[in-house]
């Protein structure tokens, strides 16, 4: 955009954070503009849900082929407004797109009415089960993955029937802008999805509203905030926050494969990443050779404009996060194996890599979002589970092992981890995404992300008049003593 446009109260701009060039201005969206969005979605609502899932999938196949044609616009707009590489930005455009189809092919096999069998007490009663969407739903979305995070949550609400307002980043709304116009390029006849934009005060709004549901992603501070304010209607939330992942190699893991996924999971997207890696746990046996190769591999990559694999750190403030976290574990005794504090300029950060970091360190115990790695050795096993699970934390983690693999995951405290690969569990669109603890709850992706936009809708029907007639005041001394004798029979001996 025009660096003549003129930003005023009611505007705000957004900067390429490796440039500092004006790449987009966007208004501030008041409370009065965001009732006024979610009252129109309301009536486009009906309209979206009379199309069934089939007519739902077919728009939102569209739309899918849409966001295609449009994926190298679509990526220069995210390098542009977050710092992201082009060549990831269209990675996780591909990734978007493959959850997107998920979505519109199975939503009605996981929504869609079904029979569900009656008890011997409703044997006279037919009995279905469907799962209702809620009208409108308000996305807060982040910026650190603009398309593939907020879309897990906007095209599963878009499948399971609901009209929706989506809020992006203040850092990113380019990206949702984007998304929405090319969605009213095929869905022109109601304003089924829209965009809202503005700072927190704007998302604080789209709470505040007649939504039926708000799927949040972003920082758990964030998500507290939100709840506090969705909790003043009773609007129930989705929440998908912060992590602390974790990778632990095992004695037997393929070291390679491991630093690679160390590097890749601490290092892309400049390390803003929620599922990233930030904390390492490596058997004793092999941990020398495993960092060894760790910080050779890390070497290779370079934060830096342009074409360089690691772009800026996005936020302005996360640069003194980044600084102080580093700095706590030198002070208290840890080494910077590669990068350190004097390899932060302006907004790039060199990849970073600690040992003898103490556990109670910042760096161990808070998110960073920044390409830095603790590594740390341990005696065994047991000892890297206690160590992964000794977070408020709880998204996701990953285990390098051949033969322990399952059974070292199976004991991590975590919404998903992935054997022997990375973030695998996240990449998978049958899979629900999502954490516990502070990471917050709910699901995206899957079949729980579809009914995380809906609500369970039971029916019933008599099929005959029941032979015993139990829920009235005219109940017989028999009927009771025929069901006192088969709640015996039924429930009263160990099988």
């Amino acid at each position: 955009m025009s660096t003549s446009v003129t930003i005023t109260d009611t505007t705000f701009e957004v900067r390429n954070p490796a440039t500092g060039k004006r790449v987009g201005v966007h208004p501030v969206h008041t409370a009065a503009e965001v009732n006024s969005a979610v009252a129109t979605a309301r009536d486009a609502a009906g309209w979206w849900a009379s199309l069934g899932f089939a007519g739902r999938a077919r728009r939102l196949d569209a739309w899918r082929t849409e966001i295609t044609r449009g994926r190298h616009e679509l990526a220069r707009i995210m390098h542009d407004e977050m710092g992201k590489p082009i060549s990831d930005a269209n990675l996780e455009i591909v990734m978007a797109l493959e959850h997107l189809k998920w979505a519109a092919r199975n939503a009605e096999r996981v929504l869609g009415r079904r029979r569900v069998m009656p008890s011997l007490l409703t044997i006279n009663h037919a009995a279905e089960v469907e799962y209702r969407p809620f009208g409108v739903v308000g996305v807060i979305g982040p910026w650190n993955y603009p398309v593939f995070t907020p879309l897990s949550s906007v095209s599963f609400a878009l499948a399971a029937g609901n009209a929706v307002v989506f809020k992006p980043s203040e850092y990113t709304p380019g990206v949702g802008v984007w998304l929405a116009e090319a969605f009213g390029r095929i869905v022109p006849e109601k304003p089924v999805l829209q965009v809202i934009t503005g700072y927190g005060e704007t998302g604080a709004a789209l709470c505040r509203s007649n939504v039926g549901k708000i799927g949040f992603t972003g920082s758990t501070a964030t998500g507290k905030r939100v709840m506090a304010t969705c909790a003043e209607n009773l609007t129930p939330v989705l929440m998908e926050c912060g992590g602390k992942d974790a990778l632990i190699v095992d004695a037997d893991a393929d070291l390679d494969a491991a630093a690679d996924v160390a590097v890749w999971g601490g290092m892309s997207n400049a390390g803003q990443t929620c599922l990233g890696v930030e904390r390492v746990y490596v058997h004793t046996a092999v941990y020398d050779e495993f960092l060894a190769k760790v910080v050779a591999l890390a070497a290779t990559v370079r934060a830096g404009a342009g074409s360089a694999q690691v772009g800026p750190i996005t936020m302005p403030k996360q640069i003194s996060v980044i600084r102080g976290q580093i700095e706590d574990a030198l002070a208290r005794g840890a080494r910077a194996l590669l990068g350190g504090p004097d390899t932060i300029d302006g907004q790039f950060v060199q990849p970073t890599i600690l040992v003898d970091v103490p556990e109670d360190a910042t760096a161990v115990t808070e998110e960073t979002f920044g390409p830095t790695l603790t590594i740390a050795e341990v005696t065994d096993m047991d000892e890297a589970v206690a160590r992964v699970n000794a977070t408020e934390y709880g998204l996701g983690g990953t285990v390098f092992s051949r033969r322990d693999g399952r059974d070292i995951a199976d004991r991590i405290r975590a919404g998903g981890i992935s054997i022997n690969a990375f973030v695998a569990h996240a990449l998978n669109p049958s899979l629900p995404l999502g954490g516990v603890g502070g990471s917050g709850f709910g699901r995206v992706h899957g079949p729980d992300g579809l009914k995380e936009f809906a609500y369970a809708k039971a029916t019933t029907r008599q099929r005959f008049p029941s032979p015993l007639a139990l829920t009235t005041f005219s109940r017989s001394e028999m009927a009771d003593a025929i069901v006192d004798r088969v709640v015996a029979v039924l429930h009263g001996r160990i099988r």
